[in-house]
């Protein structure tokens, strides 16, 4: 079965070298690239079919695990398999407890990169054994953000780092009383008394760094 992809990463030359190795299941299918997670979302809203999605943690208008909860939010029948430098198992396992389908290092050889593709296209899901342990504080916090519609969404991005209500507005497109029915919206749906607080609700998705990982990407 040709297989349609998305690869959503900001490095051109590792895009490059999936698409080479994924070369033999992406024949007669189709492949599309985004750089950043706003240009994941217009090729998504294009409507293309998309089979899966290889998305990096660390792409231009992410936090660490924001892109992939936004997929499982407003995607959920495409999965998703996370390809990214930094391997920590703590990474693996949230990855897997907010909804990915699998977790590769960009480390690993083309073979197991194959292999992983080949497994969950098939309906299964391709984890290292770093998986296990599940936290009820990471299930909740996959919980309150499932909560926000994708305009809330990316209010909350720009709320994290640190724009105000107009510079928000103008970065949207939306008039700044839009962007506070948004705030406001978000504060109550995450269950934030203030902005500062949501903005360190969406550090805490940043990827952890650790002996066990390398650098993040």
């Amino acid at each position: 079965m040709a297989l349609n992809l998305l690869i959503a990463d900001d490095h051109p030359m590792f895009r490059a070298a999936l698409l080479h190795a994924l070369a033999e299941p992406l024949r007669g299918g189709t492949a599309r690239e985004a750089a950043s997670h706003s240009a994941m979302e217009a090729v998504l809203a294009e409507g293309h079919p998309i089979d899966l999605v290889l998305l990096d943690l660390t792409m231009p208008g992410a936090m660490g695990f924001s892109s992939l909860l936004w997929l499982r939010g407003e995607h959920p029948d495409i999965p998703v398999l996370v390809v990214t430098s930094n391997d920590h198992p703590r990474n693996v396992r949230r990855a897997q407890q907010f909804g990915a389908a699998g977790f590769v290092s960009k480390s690993a050889s083309a073979e197991a990169l194959r292999e992983a593709v080949a497994q969950v296209m098939a309906g299964g899901t391709a984890f290292t054994a770093a998986r296990a342990e599940r936290s009820d504080e990471d299930a909740r916090l996959a919980a309150r953000l499932s909560r926000l519609t994708p305009a809330q969404f990316r209010v909350l991005m720009l709320m994290a780092e640190g724009l105000l209500n107009k510079q928000i507005a103008a970065e949207l497109g939306l008039a700044e009383n839009t962007v506070k029915i948004h705030v406001t919206a978000v504060l109550s749906k995450l269950e934030c008394r203030s902005r500062t607080q949501a903005a360190v609700l969406v550090k805490s998705l940043d990827v952890d760094e650790g002996v066990d990982g390398s650098h993040p990407g």
